[in-house]
C-alpha cells in the first residue's frame, strides 16, 4: 500500500505499549510466521517501522536440548531491540526451563507463548490452539513460563477457541492474567476457522472489557494501516498484531507507525522500483543471516509472489524470480523490469498469504469430553512436544 500523503489514513495517536517493564513506542507487534519472521525479515521490518518483532515459533524442548536450528533461530541482530522470542510448548517443565534459559542467558527481553497454532500436526496431539481447552494444563504452562522468566515479561497468544461451541478465550485470558502474564493477544478466529473467513473483531472488544490489568492486543485481518485504526476504534484494544498483511510489504510497519502518530516513520511511494529494491534488500539480509548466498536466495524465492502481487510483473518473470541462486541473478531480473511502473492501487490491497477454508478441528480422541487431562491424553500430549522449531 502506498503512503503518499494525499492518500494517508487518518491518524490515531496511541500511547506506547507497556508490556511489563518494556515500552514499545508504537503499539504494533509482528506475529510469528514459520519460515518468514527470521532475523532477516525482522531487520527489514525495523528499517521501515517501529514495533515489537517476534521470532519464528521456538519449541521449548528443542531449546532446552539446544537443537542447532533452534539456537540459530533465537539469535537476534545487534540492531534488534527489544528482542522477542515466541515459545511453543505442551509441558510445564520444558516451558519453565526454556523460559529460564532465555532469561538467564539473556537471549531476549520478551517471551510470547503460542496457543494459537491451528496446524493439524500440532492440534491432533493437543497442542497449539487445542490446548487452552484443558484449562488446568494451560494454567500450569503459563505459570511455569512466568516463574521461569523472572523479570522477562511473558505474554500469551490465543484464539477464540476450538469452534463456536467450545470457546475458551475469555477464561484463558483471565487465567493468564491471574498467573502473571504481561499481555494477551487474540487472533479473532477459532481453530476450526484456521485462516479462513473473516476475523471476529467483536470478540476482541469483549476480551478488552473482560481483562482489567494488562494490555489486550488484536490480531486478524489487518491488511493496511486503515484496518489497524479501524480495529482500535471498534474494539478499544491496546495494540495490534500483524501477520499475513506484511508478507511482501515490510514497509507496512512504517505506515502503521505513522497511522498511530509517529511522524518520524518514512513515507513510502511503493512504485515497482521501490518494491524491487525492497525484495533485493530482503535477499541480501537473508544471505547475511544464513552466511550462505545460495541458501539465502533459495529462501527469498517464496517471497516473490507476495512482493510483486498486483504489479506488472508477468507469470513468466515471477517464475524466474523463484529460481534465483545468487544476488546477481536478482539484479539481472530487476534490470528487466519497468521500474517506472507506479503503485497499482487496488490490485495490491487486501488479503495475502494462506487462507484456505474452515475445517473440522483435528483433536485427540475424546479431547472435548472434559476440560481436564486424563492419563492417556497426558501420555499422547508428550508427542506434541516437538524437538524442532520454526513451525
Amino acid at each position: 500500500m502506498t503512503a503518499v500523503l494525499d492518500t494517508a489514513p487518518d491518524v490515531r495517536k496511541m500511547p506506547p505499549l507497556k508490556i511489563g517493564p518494556l515500552t514499545v513506542d508504537v503499539p504494533v507487534v509482528l506475529a510469528p510466521m514459520a519460515g518468514v519472521t527470521n532475523m532477516a525479515f525482522r531487520r527489514l521490518c525495523r528499517e521501515y517501522g517501529i514495533g515489537l518483532y517476534v521470532t519464528e515459533m521456538i519449541t521449548t524442548r528443542a531449546l532446552v536440548e539446544r537443537n542447532d536450528v533452534t539456537m540459530r533461530l533465537i539469535r537476534h541482530h545487534e540492531s534488534e531491540t527489544p528482542r522477542s522470542i515466541q515459545l511453543y510448548g505442551v509441558d510445564p517443565k520444558y516451558t519453565g526451563e526454556a523460559a529460564r534459559i532465555i532469561a538467564a542467558e539473556n537471549h531476549a527481553d520478551h517471551i510470547d507463548l503460542n496457543f494459537g497454532c491451528p496446524v493439524p500436526k500440532v492440534t491432533r496431539k493437543g497442542g497449539g490452539s487445542a490446548l487452552p481447552w484443558k484449562s488446568d494444563l494451560f494454567r500450569d504452562i503459563v505459570k511455569a513460563a512466568v516463574d521461569g522468566a523472572g523479570d522477562v515479561p511473558v505474554t500469551v497468544k490465543i484464539r477464540k477457541g476450538i469452534d463456536d461451541d467450545h470457546l475458551t478465550y475469555l477464561e484463558a485470558a483471565k487465567t493468564a492474567e491471574s498467573v502473571g502474564a504481561a499481555a494477551v493477544s487474540l487472533h479473532a478466529r477459532t481453530l476450526e476457522q484456521s485462516y479462513s473467513g473473516h476475523a471476529d473483531w467483536s470478540s476482541i472488544a469483549r476480551l478488552k472489557e473482560h481483562i482489567e490489568s494488562i494490555p489486550v492486543l488484536g490480531n486478524g485481518d489487518i491488511w493496511s494501516a486503515e484496518d489497524a485504526i479501524r480495529m482500535v476504534d471498534e474494539t478499544g484494544c491496546d495494540g495490534v498484531v500483524v501477520g499475513r498483511g506484511c508478507l511482501g510489504r515490510p514497509w507496512l510497519f512504517g505506515e502503521l507507525a505513522r497511522a498511530f502518530g509517529n511522524e518520524d516513520a518514512p513515507i513510502v511511494d511503493a512504485t515497482l522500483s521501490f518494491v524491487a529494491q525492497a525484495f533485493r534488500r530482503h535477499a541480501e539480509l537473508l544471505v547475511d543471516f544464513y552466511e550462505d548466498e545460495l541458501r539465502g536466495c533459495r529462501d527469498i524465492r517464496k517471497h516473490a509472489g507476495w512482493y510483486f502481487k498486483g504489479y506488472p510483473v508477468g507469470g513468466e518473470m515471477r517464475g524466474r524470480f523463484t529460481q534465483v541462486n545468487t544476488l546477481a541473478d536478482i539484479d539481472a531480473l530487476i534490470s528487466e523490469l519497468d521500474l517506472t511502473a507506479p503503485y497499482p492501487g487496488e490490485g495490491v490491497e487486501g488479503p495475502r498469504g494462506r487462507s484456505g477454508r474452515a475445517r473440522r478441528a483435528v483433536l485427540p480422541e475424546g479431547w472435548l469430553a472434559s476440560r481436564t487431562m486424563n492419563a492417556q491424553q497426558s501420555a499422547e500430549l508428550h508427542e506434541a512436544e516437538l524437538d524442532t522449531s520454526g513451525g
